[in-house]
């Protein structure tokens, strides 16, 4: 099969690559970065360098393929809340544009957790606008979203605040379990997806692993030698300051509150339990050492 990857050499990207190139697929890799290149012809794929909103770049990059792996780029944070949901619809609509011009037939798109509901979920509204333009593709175009939890890695972010004050603190945490993810689970399921046959439309939640956030701190304490280390719930207020005083733009940020509300009372899930995936292999004792290494490197 010829497959088409957007997200450079990220976290799944990366990984997907290899698992499709060992089983033998022909695959190009998009990115804006024409720095990359190199880098991802070392990994045996085509590098296809240009602009994301480039509708022409796009449909001459996608001409032939069997399938293609979309994904929504992370959000930056520095921007309004609106300039933020623009950014993401400046590359939606091209991709579907070029998706129709070059005639794909199979779309595996990566959303995000919260995507389904059109309000309350804070900064992910994003998701759910882009899974909507996604939805615009024409009816032979076989379309699965894919939906990840949490990332185990971010919480990296919170590797100053451990440093400086031995403690994890959000406006959402307690003894609650709450799902959690891989990139190299992300990176098996989409593998899976676009080597299977897919039909019409279909949601796939993506988790590895179920723990709250006491369980989180507890595991974390132990692997970096900080048997105290407790996770600290704040209100939103605290968190909304915090998050502007780190240079989030002002109404990003009320969404990031709303977005960690929502997790903490469970909203934001509903639609995860009702539809629970198998969990993944690699659970979060198997990020640890990488936390770890992580957590020691930084200063």
């Amino acid at each position: 099969m010829k497959i088409i990857l957007t997200g450079s050499l990220g976290h799944i990207s990366r990984p997907l690559a290899a698992s499709l190139i060992k089983q033998r697929q022909e695959v190009t890799i998009i990115s804006s970065n024409p720095g990359k290149q190199k880098e991802i012809e070392a990994t045996g794929a085509k590098a296809a360098i240009g602009k994301m909103e480039d509708v022409d770049f796009l449909t001459d990059t996608f001409q032939g393929a069997d399938a293609l792996y979309a994904m929504a780029a992370m959000p930056v944070f520095t921007l309004s809340r609106e300039q933020l949901l623009e950014s993401t619809r400046q590359i939606a609509y091209p991709y579907v544009t070029a998706i129709q011009n070059a005639g794909i037939k199979k779309v595996i798109f990566l959303s995000t957790v919260g995507a389904d509901k059109p309000s309350g979920n804070g900064i992910l509204e994003y998701g759910y606008q882009m899974e909507q333009i996604y939805q615009k593709l024409r009816s032979d175009v076989s379309f699965k979203i894919m939906r990840p939890v949490g990332f185990y890695y971010n919480l990296l972010g919170f590797i100053p605040l451990i440093k400086s004050r031995a403690v994890i603190a959000s406006n959402y945490g307690g003894q609650t379990k709450k799902p959690w993810v891989s990139p190299l689970d992300i990176a098996a399921r989409v593998a899976a997806a676009i080597l299977s046959p897919l039909e019409g439309r279909s949601v796939e939640y993506i988790a590895s692993d179920e723990l709250s956030c006491e369980q989180i701190a507890g595991m974390l304490g132990k692997a970096i030698n900080q048997p105290d280390l407790k996770w600290r719930t704040i209100s939103d207020d605290e968190m909304l300051q915090t998050l502007i005083q780190n240079g989030m733009h002002a109404t990003t940020a009320q969404g990031f509150v709303e977005m960690q509300s929502s997790m903490r009372e469970g909203r934001i899930y509903e639609d995860y339990y009702q539809h629970r995936p198998v969990l993944g292999s690699v659970k979060f004792q198997d990020y640890l050492p990488e936390f770890t290494r992580i957590y020691q490197n930084r200063s």
